[in-house]
């Protein structure tokens, strides 16, 4: 039987460390984890995307408190609802996909989270989807659901509001997506719904209905929102996510990237740095920003992988970005697969994918930040003639030689 840890210490860093908001309290939360019961706590992800980023780690690492405390967690892919799609921050409805997308989105989901949730031994972190209880509703189950709630409850949503003002369309499937979050929480019985502060509502809407029909008063917590100081987000939406899957070396340099003002939110959200050790390291930040956040990028890289492949990272970085040399390990392309060897700065950059677009690409050029064999080019229609050996660098981190 699975020892549930009541030390109040602990339970304090739990609640403290990154929980934001808890309906009804997080007093209430409090006495549930002193209590000694042992309870079912899960967070559902969307594989709208095949990457996991570290936003998700805050959630993550959230199961990973409870679990190491003792609870039962549980880890829900909604390959269900990730066809139906979350109209959580859209001004507009998602477009659908397919369950095929879905899967092979999700393939990897639990290799990404391995080296942190454990999914083996004593008490094993549970991998559940929800397209196994979802698909199988019947219409009548359905409805009988939806008779929970009205339609005042799911319209005062703020993006609904926003949207019927905009004189914008609200597609009726979006309207029921917190009543399959409901259906969620009662398949598993659980006893806490964990998720982003934007996902309040869809965990709390239905908590009454719960409360009705298997008696469990859900309790519904938020994490806070990995953001810098000025309250951008770190994440998809804005445009920079960091998937945790990169290469080591890629993520060590991600991490460099961001502003220093993100640095001590990501100490505290997305590393198992002590509690006690923070404010150290916040007294440090101002004095040698780029030391603390090199240990910041160590760390998370560490988590992922091991302390090994963390001094690789650090190591690379150190070399390619600080130093300025070629990395030993560069990508080749074969000049048999161009069809014309001699082409325009831009057209090489998409060619060789080191960026995605060539909206990105003028950016950099733009930007000083293009080098053919050392040299800084900044003219995108400059024609450049591939042959073995040369060297396109895009950025501080993107190589690409010509064999």
């Amino acid at each position: 039987m699975t020892m549930i840890n009541t030390d109040p210490a602990t339970i304090d860093d739990l609640l403290n460390r990154r929980i934001n908001e808890v309906i009804p309290d997080k007093d209430t939360l409090r006495k549930m984890l002193l209590s000694g019961k042992r309870i079912r706590i899960y967070q559902g992800f969307d594989p709208t995307s095949p990457n996991l980023h570290i936003g998700h780690l805050v959630g993550i690492l959230t199961l990973k408190a409870f679990q190491d405390l003792g609870h039962e967690v549980i880890f829900l892919i909604g390959d269900f609802t990730a066809t139906i799609g979350d109209p959580t921050g859209k001004d507009k409805a998602r477009v659908p996909m397919t369950h095929e997308q879905v899967l092979t989105n999700a393939k990897t989901y639990q290799e990404q989270v391995n080296s942190i949730l454990n999914f083996g031994g004593e008490n094993p972190a549970q991998l559940k989807f929800n397209g196994t209880w979802l698909r199988k509703m019947t219409l009548e189950e359905t409805l009988q659901l939806a008779m929970g709630f009205t339609v005042q409850q799911i319209i005062e949503r703020d993006m609904f509001q926003k949207r019927m003002t905009e004189g914008k369309p609200i597609s009726l499937h979006e309207l029921l997506y917190p009543i399959l979050v409901t259906k969620d929480a009662l398949e598993m019985e659980v006893d806490i719904e964990l998720g982003g502060s934007d996902q309040m509502f869809n965990m709390s809407v239905g908590r009454h209905v719960i409360k009705s029909l298997i008696g469990k008063d859900k309790l519904a917590v938020t994490t806070m929102l990995l953001a810098d100081s000025s309250g951008r987000k770190i994440g998809k939406t804005e445009g920079n996510a960091i998937n945790i899957a990169a290469k080591p070396e890629d993520l060590y340099g991600q991490l460099m990237s961001l502003s220093d003002d993100a640095i001590m939110p990501c100490f505290r959200l997305i590393t198992l740095i002590p509690n006690n050790q923070l404010d150290e390291l916040a007294s440090q930040v101002s004095a040698n920003p780029m030391v603390t956040k090199k240990r910041l990028a160590w760390e998370v890289v560490k988590m992922l992988h091991n302390e090994e492949t963390a001094n690789q990272a650090q190591e690379h970085f150190e070399k390619t970005v600080q130093a300025g040399t070629l990395p030993q390990d560069i990508p080749t392309v074969a000049l048999s697969a161009f069809n014309e060897t001699t082409v325009t700065l831009e057209d090489v950059l998409v060619n060789l994918h080191l960026v995605n677009t060539n909206s990105e690409g003028r950016r950099l050029i733009e930007q000083n930040a293009v080098k053919v064999d050392g040299q800084v080019i900044n003219n995108r229609k400059e024609l450049i003639t591939l042959k073995p050996g040369l060297v396109i660098q895009a950025g501080k981190r993107k190589f690409v030689k010509i064999v």
